[in-house]
């Protein structure tokens, strides 16, 4: 069945304002560094989660699991990648 108005849509742009919101207050308010990168990491990946269920519809089709596993394999690839650099450039391995 069809919907005739896009809620779910509109619920997700709108939540999306309220992290861009959230991500802005971090330059408007005198916070530490490492709470400022905290809330903007955080954010960013719920706005991310949001544009992928929400606006791609990652969740939609019959091979949702398949995209899914892509989208875990990436992050942790890319978190393996960010972990490892910073082993090896600030935290000094030998």
């Amino acid at each position: 069945m069809k919907e005739l108005f896009p809620m779910k849509q509109i619920m997700g742009f709108v939540f999306s304002l309220m992290l861009t919101v959230v991500a802005l207050a971090v330059y408007f308010l005198n916070m530490s560094f490492a709470m400022g990168m905290t809330i903007l990491v955080v954010t960013a990946f719920i706005q991310a989660a949001v544009q992928l269920v929400v606006f791609m519809h990652a969740g939609e089709t019959k091979d949702k699991g398949a995209i899914y596993t892509n989208v875990y394999y990436g992050v942790a690839i890319a978190l393996v990648t960010i972990f490892g650099t910073l082993l090896t450039m600030i935290w000094g391995y030998n």
